[in-house]
């Protein structure tokens, strides 16, 4: 069982920067495929973006595209999001979330295991 913890959410005004960080249990973590998904009020659950298990590749929503940027430390057990140049539309409940096996990018239905989710809230 893999256990996945986010911190590092809060409140910034829009323009501003917050670094999310997952930390994950296990000696297994280079084994999984990485990914942030977030919900907003209101909102359906959506993919933001997604690292490989060696961290050479990376993908992202095109809502995020140049603004945030994921990355992990296999050897920390970690992985990252740095989201810069915050909007109020990125306010939600952030959640990491590990893919073994076969995965399908971008999507929820193959997730092993989630994180709780750390919020973050944007203000105009």
């Amino acid at each position: 069982q893999v256990q996945l913890v986010e911190s590092g959410g809060g409140l910034v005004q829009a323009g501003g920067s917050l670094r999310l960080s997952c930390a994950a249990s296990g000696r297994t973590f280079s084994n999984y495929v990485m990914e942030w998904f977030r919900q907003g009020p209101g909102k359906e659950r959506e993919f933001v973006a997604g690292i490989s298990r060696s961290g050479a590749g990376t993908y992202y929503a095109d809502s995020v595209k140049g603004r945030f940027t994921v990355s992990r430390d296999n050897a920390k057990n970690m992985v990252y999001l740095q989201l810069n140049n915050l909007k109020p539309e990125d306010t939600a409940v952030y959640y990491c979330a590990a893919k073994a096996g076969l995965t399908t990018p971008m999507s929820m239905t193959t997730v092993d295991y989630w994180g709780q989710g750390t919020q973050v809230t944007v203000s105009s």
